[in-house]
């Protein structure tokens, strides 16, 4: 499986805000973007590039790729699909992208960022409708229930995220999920609201129309 092996706080620089792609680091004062606000590089408090239209265009494809750790292909892959639906082509890609198990995971607060969610995936910790899936861009619909295997509910890791699930109030409005079963479903559809970063999905959709 490819990964993406930067730095992820100079992902986070270089995108300008928060990505927070390493947890509750990021919301801590070690945070990059709390000690370096700048973009990385010797340049990188006086950027002299990417201030043209494609250059622009190109950034948001890559915030919106880094997000969510997606490798180029795939991400190809993802608009492609997304144009084949009915609807705002922008807004169709970043539902599908929230929708993605390993964002669903991460965002129901059993993985702190979106890289450990992916490797829990992989690592066969979670059921979709009661049957094990681990393929992290497997994509959610409306109705289906995500669920933590019997036989890893008694792992410490979640015991511990159990806790925390109790006093956790950020759930996303198109999720629902149920402590006691260690489950969530999928509710309504995500919105670009939802992404909770300032995204410009069109550009994107720009960027490939070239």
């Amino acid at each position: 499986m490819a990964r993406i092996l930067d730095s992820k706080c100079k992902l986070c620089r270089r995108a300008g805000e928060k990505l927070f792609l390493k947890g509750d680091r990021c919301s801590s004062p070690k945070c990059a973007m709390v000690r370096r606000p700048y973009l990385p590089g010797v340049h990188g408090h006086n950027p002299s590039r990417g201030g043209s239209e494609f250059g622009k265009q190109l950034a948001m494809k890559q915030k919106i790729k880094r997000l969510y750790g997606v490798m180029e292909r795939q991400f190809r892959h993802h608009f492609e699909e997304v144009q084949k639906v009915p609807g705002i082509t922008g807004d169709q890609l970043l539902s599908r992208l929230e929708r993605r198990l390993d964002n669903v995971v991460y965002r129901l607060g059993f993985a702190v960022s979106r890289t450990q969610a992916k490797q829990l995936v992989s690592h066969k910790m979670f059921e979709v409708n009661g049957t094990r899936l681990n393929i992290p861009s497997a994509e959610l619909h409306v109705g289906d229930t995500i669920s933590l295997k019997t036989s890893k509910k008694d792992n410490a890791y979640f015991k511990q995220q159990i806790e925390l699930l109790k006093t956790k109030k950020d759930i996303p409005h198109w999720l629902a999920l149920d402590i006691e079963k260690l489950s969530g479903t999928v509710i309504a559809l995500p919105s670009r609201e939802d992404v909770g970063v300032s995204v410009d999905p069109q550009m994107v959709v720009e960027y490939y129309s070239k």
